[in-house]
């Protein structure tokens, strides 16, 4: 029989380490809960483990503290963030029928070395899962030692027994005791001998076998005298780190290993948790659907409606939602209706031109895949819950029925979810209105998800023959590439490999290394960087990587998305980005590259319809014009509304020249800083972009803050009342959650407060785009229906219409972008016609 025990504090802590910010709605953390349970289960399916208990430390002094004054005096307090899941982790343990044992006056540790040793005694096995090198001493015939260490994406685990241990320590388990006397451990706070360090201790123990036969030695000739002098001086100190680092299995714990024989689970406890912790994947995949019905829950929000075979022929609204294997659920006042897949595509008609959905923008698709017509969608419960948390995952039927109605519903079941849609329209709703977020989702999120689907299903037509000759061409440059390459390294090798790279720059070239990772040298794009004037490979390499990412990704891979009819169909992701920026993915036609001359030639191969041309009508300087507006900085404003280029100004302050005098580098300079003020940017970062030194671009920030002080203003604001909120949002309502703020990790904390002062631009930034794309879309629709809008690019809009009537496209695409809102600054949208993506920018 086997048990396994986990040292409750040391795999928590690895998981809160390991695992990214996690949080409910309510903001409790969850990331080392969440990371705790994937390394139990985990183990558990690698160790198959008949028993399973966990220790834990109990706050107060130990024997230890009461020995020595220093032991863990250095250690950090636990982060609140982590602090808070401790007792609901125990909760969660406790639900899953999992002992927890701990004593008080005794670590964790001892109650582990205790529960191993009654194992041995009882010729059970134990293996301890632990991420502290300590209870490695523990092994013996009966007890292993699995070594969990944690990062952040990777968690690996090696599995210590005698043997493996002498082959990496030289000795047996027990001295690690000895090896600790000697070089003490800093994470403890044990002394040890000063001045001996793990090298030196474990060579005198690998020839005196203990830390006794060390000191009934030092006479020994191989000892060198200043070595001698610091064991003869450390002798006190040794004997009690001796006595520290010892794990004393003699704990006072009632404990036999069949208490600790797996049981199943307390199914409507740990639901209840799984609910409260929003582990809605976890409910899955513990099987604890209908869970809910096992607890009485007065709380539930859920109309239970009446099945029906059929669907009415009338109904004031009525819900529809979609299942993944083509069957359709329709839920109305009455009653909710699953048809089969074949019944769904027999020229069905809805009950109601009144919809409530999920993920509107691909229910259109799908229903106009099935050949059902469709009338107006009122509310879509994807959408509304993207908008009340953004920094959600994703948002099935089954998250949200859990989180809003606490019911349980299958992501597959039609009928099910229907009937939670229904439910959850007026619960959503209600949020909505109570998180100030009505209007946002009515004027603006909703209206976009039609014209997001007419953009999708159009696409944008592409010249096949001409990117197969860029193909081509690319093909042969990497080629020659590769030959320039080859000749400076002497041999061919695998250029994309980072190893053989790496040992050809810095090992065989001599190149200066610039950043190590474990894995060896880093050559990443900014190490090539600092090294490109070093070798002429350098550059070359380069170019071979530019080459082949514009190859793949682009040549080849737009060449595998063109349709029969020769357009390209991206989909827009609107539930997705924290601040509300619409993305584009398969392809992602919002990453066209624009940095370089070959890469930009890319968007000559994109092209209207014949008799036709493209309008590329882009906001200018968006973000730094509602910086301006919500800063309500007065410079910055006058600057706009002058119509001088911002960052000639931006110049001539920060320079102190006349604006007739900045030179090119200058303004440059001036947008960076610009720009990277919006960004949060730090001088270092600012130093690295611009190429001077930390102490310049200081000093750039802090001559832009002294004359932009409406934004210095803004920047101390707008922090401050994020951490007092708890959120941040945009000019139209727009909320951000941001937890991080109240961190006790001063890295995240800093990165939660770069968000806070971003959010709000870019946030507002994105609902300006997103309206103009409303605006734009109905006043086509209205005046020029043979007028497409097309694709969106940032703060970038395409449209495709007939060359006859580019310039009364141009004018309205750029009149109804300028006069989307009433901001202190003016939004100014220069429209371009062309017959290519190129040619209208």
């Amino acid at each position: 029989m086997k048990l396994m025990i986990l040292d409750g504090n040391s795999v928590i802590n690895r998981a809160f380490f390991g695992v990214k910010p996690l949080t409910t709605r309510e903001g409790l953390c969850t990331n080392a809960v969440y990371g705790f349970l994937n390394i139990l289960e985990r183990m558990e399916k690698e160790e198959q483990p008949e028993a399973v208990c966990v220790a834990f430390d109990l706050h107060g002094p130990t024997f230890r503290h009461l020995k020595y004054d220093g032991y863990k005096a250095t250690r950090h307090a636990m982060p609140q963030e982590l602090a808070q899941q401790m007792p609901v982790m125990k909760d969660v343990l406790r639900a899953m029928n999992i002992p927890i044992y701990e004593c008080q006056g005794w670590e964790a540790d001892d109650v582990i070395g205790t529960v191993g040793k009654i194992c041995g005694n009882n010729d059970w096995d134990c293996v301890i899962v632990t991420g502290d090198r300590d209870s490695l001493q523990l092994i013996d015939d009966h007890v292993r030692v699995k070594l969990v260490i944690s990062r952040p994406g990777q968690t690996t685990a090696t599995l210590y027994d005698e043997e493996k241990f002498r082959e990496e320590y030289g000795f047996e388990p027990k001295k690690l005791i000895d090896l600790k006397a000697l070089m003490g451990d800093s994470s403890d706070n044990i002394p040890g001998v000063a001045g001996v360090g793990p090298k030196t201790a474990a060579e005198l123990l690998q020839k005196f076998g203990s830390l006794d036969g060390v000191y009934a030695n030092l006479e020994d000739a191989s000892i060198r005298p200043k070595l001698r002098e610091k064991l003869e001086s450390g002798r006190d100190n040794a004997y009690l780190s001796f006595d520290l680092a010892t794990i004393r299995p003699q704990a006072p714990i009632d404990f036999e290993p069949r208490d600790a024989i797996i049981q199943p689970y307390n199914r409507p406890e740990l639901y209840r948790l799984f609910q409260k912790l929003e582990f809605v994947r976890l409910i899955d995949k513990y099987g604890l659907r209908g869970a809910e019905r096992e607890v009485l829950r007065p709380e539930k929000r859920l109309s239970a409606l009446p099945r029906a075979e059929a669907l009415p022929e009338t109904a004031s609204c009525c819900a529809v939602y979609a299942a993944p294997d083509g069957s359709l659920g329709v839920a109305w006042e009455g009653g909710v209706c699953a048809l089969t897949p074949m019944e769904a595509r027999m020229g069905l008609t809805l009950p109601s031109d009144k919809l409530i959905c999920h993920d509107m923008k691909s229910a259109m698709h799908t229903l106009d895949e099935m050949g059902i017509a469709f009338g107006e969608f009122i509310f879509d419960t994807a959408l509304a819950a993207y908008d009340l948390n953004p920094s959600q995952s994703d948002y099935p039927v089954s998250k949200l029925a859990t989180n809003f109605l606490g019911a349980t519903v299958e992501d597959g079941d039609p009928a099910g979810c229907a009937e939670a849609l229904w439910n959850l329209r007026p619960i959503l709703r209600e949020e909505l209105e109570k998180q100030g977020m009505g209007k946002l989702y009515d004027e603006i999120e909703l209206p976009l998800c039609p014209v997001l689907y007419r953009m999708e299903r159009e696409g944008i037509a592409i010249d096949k023959n001409q990117l197969l000759q860029f193909g081509q061409m690319l093909s042969q440059r990497i080629d020659e590439c590769e030959k320039l390459i080859y000749g400076y390294s002497g041999e061919p090798f695998n250029i994309n490999s980072t190893r053989q790279l790496g040992e050809l720059l810095f090992d065989r070239l001599g190149l200066p290394p610039v950043k190590k990772t474990k894995t060896g040298y880093s050559t990443n794009a900014d190490v090539l960087e600092k090294l490109k004037d070093k070798h002429p490979i350098v550059p070359a390499v380069m170019d071979y990587r530019m080459l082949t990412k514009l190859k793949s990704t682009y040549a080849d891979g737009l060449m595998k998305v063109i349709g029969a009819d020769g357009r390209i169909r991206t989909t827009f992701q609107n539930l997705v980005t924290a601040t509300g920026r619409l993305s584009s993915t398969e392809p992602n036609l919002q990453n066209i590259p624009v940095r370089t001359d070959l890469g930009a030639e890319i968007r000559k191969m994109f092209v209207p319809k014949s008799g036709c041309v493209l309008v590329d009508a882009d906001y200018s300087q968006i973000e730094l014009r509602v910086l301006a507006h919500i800063a309500e900085d007065r410079d910055m404003q006058e600057a706009f509304r002058s119509g001088m280029d911002i960052h000639t100004v931006t110049a001539s302050q920060v320079f102190g020249v006349a604006p007739e005098s900045v030179t090119p580098l200058q303004r440059r300079h001036a947008k960076a800083v610009n720009f990277g003020i919006v960004y949060g940017i730090s001088e270092f970062s600012l130093a690295e972009d611009i190429g001077v030194s930390r102490y310049e671009a200081r000093e750039y920030i802090d001559s832009y803050l002294a004359n932009y002080r409406g934004v210095k203003a803004y920047m101390k604001r707008v922090v401050e009342e994020a951490r007092e909120r708890g959120y941040t949002e945009t000019l139209f309502g727009r909320r951000r959650y941001i937890p991080e703020l109240k961190s006790s990790n001063f890295n995240i904390r800093q990165g939660a407060e770069r968000i806070a002062l971003n959010t709000p631009i870019q946030g507002t930034a994105a609902d300006l785009i997103k309206l103009a794309m409303i605006r734009v879309d109905k006043a086509l629709r209205e005046r020029f229906p043979e007028a497409k809008l097309l694709l969106q690019v940032h703060d970038e809009l395409i449209v495709e219409c007939p060359e006859n009537i580019g310039p009364q496209v141009a004018e309205l695409v750029s009149r109804e972008m300028e006069q989307v809102a009433s901001l202190n600054v003016p939004l100014t949208a220069e429209a371009k016609i062309g017959k290519s993506w190129y040619d209208a920018k």
